[in-house]
This record gives C-alpha cells, sequence and structure tokens, in this order.
C-alpha cells in the first residue's frame, strides 16, 4: 500500500485563463458543486463481484469496484485529482479516498472517518486489501487519528474553539496546515464515497466542504431490480444501482468531467480491466 506523500499536491501554473479565473468568482467549494445522478446495471458487476469472494476476498463488495474504478480513471484522467487550495488550483500527490465506517452496525455504535493512500491505475484487489487492513487496524484500537484529534479539539472551549477553527482554515488557505493534520482529516482527499446501501435506504446528493479541498463526493444506494423489455418480446429483471456525483467544477471543464463519467462506466461494463493495473499513469500538466 503506498504511503502518504510529505505534501499533498503541487500547484499547476501553466493553467487555461479561464481555470485560473473561476476560483476567485466562485470562492467556496459549494457553490462550485456540479451535480450528476446516473445508475449502474450491475448484472456485469454483481457477477464479478461474487468471482472474487470465490478468490478468497471474502468481504470484496461495490465499494471496491467503484474505488478501483474512480482510481483507474485518474491513471488516465489525471484533472480528476486536482484540488483548489487559496484559489490555486493544485495537483494532488497520490490518491486519499476517505470514507466513513462504524465499527459495528448498531445505532449507539460510534463512527469514525478514515483515509487510504492509494496509488493511480491500481487494482481492485489492490484496494480490497488497503481498506481491510485499515478498517480492521481501527476496530482493533481504541480510536483513529481522526477521532484522537477530534477529542482534542473537544477539550477547547466553545468561544476559543471557534477561533481555533478560523485559524486552522486560514493555515489551510495559505497551505501551511500540518501535513500531519491533513492525512487524518476527512476534508482534505481526493474522494469521499459514502454507501446508502449498507443503511438500507436510496441515494443521496451530498454536498462538499468548504473547508479542506476534498473535490469529489461519490454516493451509492440501495439495489433494485427493474422489469425491462427485451428484444424478443420477453421481459427481465434487471439489477441496478443508482449513484451521485457532487464535483468542483473548478478542478477541471465540463468536457473533461463527461469523458471521465464515460471512462467510469466502460470499467463498469468491464470490471475485469480492474485487474490489470494501469498500463502508463498520466501526470497532470505543469
Amino acid at each position: 500500500m503506498p504511503e502518504f506523500a510529505k505534501k499533498d499536491g503541487r500547484r499547476i501554473r501553466h493553467i487555461e485563463p479561464m481555470a485560473g479565473v473561476s476560483p476567485f468568482i466562485m470562492v467556496g467549494r459549494n457553490e462550485a458543486s456540479n451535480m450528476i445522478r446516473d445508475s449502474i446495471n450491475t448484472e456485469i458487476v454483481d457477477e464479478y463481484i461474487n468471482q472474487k469472494k470465490k478468490e478468497g476476498l471474502k468481504n470484496f463488495n461495490l465499494m471496491h469496484v467503484l474505488i478501483a474504478c474512480y482510481a483507474q480513471v485518474v491513471a488516465k484522467r489525471p484533472a480528476l485529482n486536482r484540488f483548489i487550495r487559496g484559489q490555486r488550483i493544485y495537483a494532488r500527490n497520490g490518491i486519499e479516498v476517505c470514507i466513513t465506517i462504524k465499527k459495528e452496525m448498531r445505532l449507539d455504535s460510534p463512527d469514525t472517518c478514515i483515509k487510504i493512500p492509494l496509488d493511480p491505475g491500481c487494482t481492485a484487489e489492490d484496494v480490497y486489501h488497503a481498506f481491510d487492513k485499515a478498517i480492521n487496524e481501527y476496530r482493533n484500537q481504541p480510536a483513529s487519528g481522526f477521532d484522537s484529534t477530534a477529542k482534542a479539539l473537544n477539550y477547547i472551549p466553545g468561544v476559543l474553539l471557534k477561533f481555533v477553527v478560523w485559524l486552522l482554515k486560514l493555515l489551510d488557505y495559505f497551505g501551511l496546515l500540518p501535513r500531519f493534520l491533513t492525512k487524518v482529516s476527512p476534508f482534505h482527499g481526493s474522494l469521499f464515497i459514502t454507501s446508502m446501501g449498507s443503511l438500507g435506504i436510496p441515494v443521496i446528493y451530498h454536498h462538499l466542504y468548504d473547508f479542506g479541498n476534498l473535490p469529489l463526493f461519490l454516493a451509492f444506494g440501495t439495489k433494485y431490480k427493474k422489469n425491462e423489455l427485451q428484444k424478443d418480446g420477453s421481459v427481465k429483471e434487471t439489477p441496478y444501482v443508482d449513484f451521485t456525483m457532487v464535483m468542483d467544477e473548478r478542478i477541471c471543464d465540463g468536457y473533461y468531467y463527461a469523458n471521465v463519467l464515460k471512462q467510469f462506466k466502460i470499467f463498469l461494463r468491464h470490471p475485469e480491466r480492474l485487474d490489470t493495473p494501469g498500463e502508463k499513469v498520466l501526470e497532470d500538466i505543469k
């Protein structure tokens, strides 16, 4: 599993004029958010997941597939992994995926955020082992790095805490926030992914955070079936899962995002390609 980089990214200086100006016009991440909802025919993906379970990846599921799709797409379309800091555009060093987990699926069970570093172009099996290791480490220890940081902040009196948060935002704006904080922060990363399906509810549009630099939130819901008319006149039950993406439109243009979605769905139609590392990982512009 890759390690966290010493720095989260490098500034892109040779950017198109419109792209360079847009972060000053759309200052907040929420006001720069675009949202899309689509569905996945999971018939082929379900077969792929069942095959992986037979191969010994007993907890392998749709989340691992979607994250692997993201990693493979980033290898081809690196601008997807950019972020905005201080109204400037940066290319991220590596992939950092955030996820909220519970120790147990109970209402009174605490939850936390964990972050996994991945390489662009990594395989579905790489994703599985990285997440399995991180989740097991959290469930076998009292607290994660995020929990410890949040607990420390809770000891600060309310008025002073408001100042501390303001200071953290100021440091973050100028890129002065210590790396040990951004490593555990769920507000800093490439992608935040959440499963509404595990909660048994439909998919939602999850907002982005104005604090931090997270540019993409991916959510997916419960599986359902649709009756579809076939060419021979018969009716077939087909499984689907809805997903939503909320995207920071300042990191790349709509044409680029549209191509990303096409690449994403190609991998979902051919999930076996996720077993092979990306042949060539493209670097973002300087």
